[in-house]
């Protein structure tokens, strides 16, 4: 889906949620669409700051939340301190293998943890509404950067 289907969906939202549709949230939309990978709210507000865009940190966090909200991003809280974001919108669903030492974040995506998951919540008679699945250890360069250890 295009970025433009995309500013359709969030502004339906913001209607139906009685907020105001502003110029600095669809920028900060605009900027979680270009987004490549993981980001923090910080690092989010950072690149938008030195790209010229007048928007405040508060905007930048407060949009966030509607986005998650609203199901365009997934937030994470990985081996780190602070909560990370990714989008979701439009990107099939995926889990990750997160290395403790370097803090890459690879993902992956396999059929059967969704099988695994359907299973269980079945099993259990349990309605699922969101999963992720995050594997933390070392990944292959860190073991190979210590291969005693």
């Amino acid at each position: 889906m295009n970025h433009d289907a995309a500013k359709q969906l969030f502004a339906s939202f913001l209607r139906a949620g009685d907020y105001r549709s502003t110029r600095e949230r669809s920028q900060v939309l605009d900027a979680v669409l270009s987004s490549k990978g993981h980001f923090d709210a910080d690092e989010l507000y950072l690149k938008m700051k030195s790209a010229g865009q007048k928007v405040s940190r508060a905007t930048v966090y407060n949009t966030l939340d509607l986005l998650l909200e609203s199901g365009f991003i997934s937030k994470y809280r990985f081996a780190e301190n602070q909560s990370r974001y990714e989008k979701v919108f439009g990107r099939p669903h995926h889990d990750h293998l997160i290395c403790l030492e370097c803090g890459e974040i690879t993902e992956f995506v396999n059929d059967k943890v969704a099988v695994v998951q359907s299973e269980i919540c079945s099993e259990k008679k349990f309605k699922p509404q969101s999963a992720t699945f995050q594997i933390f250890g070392i990944c292959s360069n860190c073991v190979s950067k210590h291969p005693s250890g």
